[in-house]
């Protein structure tokens, strides 16, 4: 049975203070008996202080990108061991931005996916066209090359440690949006390429979320689409009222 999750991806935002702050507000406002599970995703400084003060709490703490090396010399970069040690279960790989402005390719992606599956992390896995895309109409075959060449290698076990992020790179920090019909048109699309490709069960298991200018007053109509199992949300997780507005908005 698929999983209903609203995760928060806070980007290069928030010090420690503000990100402290941030988090109390969560906790104390959010509700106990919420429909969707919760995700938060700090930056790399603060991801080990989110961790503690979290800590027996249904929130979980995501990284937002790690590399595909479990150690070596890569100035500046965190292995799956690191996040581990800090008990960092979750990761978030190939959102658009990291391909678009660190060259991150589907191959590249796909040694990330291996890397953390192999050491048991849960991968939200991010895709999505670019407007290019959408206005020549291959938007379906970019997303199937991004699911192909990036995720579907992976054994039938291990997709039970995938959620997947359909992100449409021309909603993301635009204002723009998605409408409910065509959030759902590449939902459905993408549940019936894993139906056709690995498995009917998988399918039906895996969760799909939807990103890109997700807000309280768009996110109930988006999310009662039928393959729509939540949001990865950028902009609006930086506020606990939004956030949580949108958390509480799935039913």
């Amino acid at each position: 049975m698929r999983k209903k999750i609203v995760a928060g991806n806070w980007k290069m935002n928030n010090d420690s203070a503000q990100t402290e702050a941030l988090l109390e507000e969560i906790l104390s406002k959010k509700r106990d008996n919420a429909t969707a599970k919760i995700v938060v995703a700090p930056s790399f400084v603060n991801l080990q202080a989110a961790v503690k003060q979290t800590a027996g709490t249904n929130i979980i703490v995501a990284a937002q990108n790690m590399h595909q090396a479990e150690s070596g010399a890569y100035t500046g970069e965190v292995s799956v061991g690191m996040l581990k040690s800090i008990k960092v279960n979750t990761v978030i790989l190939g959102h658009s931005e990291r391909r678009a402005y660190f060259g991150e390719t589907n191959s590249v992606l796909a040694e990330k996916v291996n890397t953390a599956l192999r050491n048991n992390l849960t991968v939200i896995f991010c895709f999505g066209e670019e407007l290019a895309d959408r206005q020549s109409a291959t938007h379906f075959d970019v997303v199937e090359s991004q699911l192909r060449e990036g995720l579907f290698h992976i054994s039938a076990t291990d997709w039970d440690s995938i959620v997947l992020a359909y992100e449409p790179v021309w909603a993301i920090g635009t204002g723009e949006t998605a409408s409910p019909e065509q959030a759902q048109e590449m939902h459905s699309f993408i549940r019936t390429l894993i139906k056709n490709n690995i498995s009917e069960t998988i399918a039906e298991n895996t969760s799909i979320l939807y990103g890109g200018s997700v807000k309280p007053d768009n996110a109930a109509e988006i999310f009662s689409k039928p393959d729509v199992d939540g949001g990865l949300i950028g902009g609006a997780s930086l506020k606990a009222d939004e956030f949580l507005a949108i958390v509480n908005s799935m039913v």
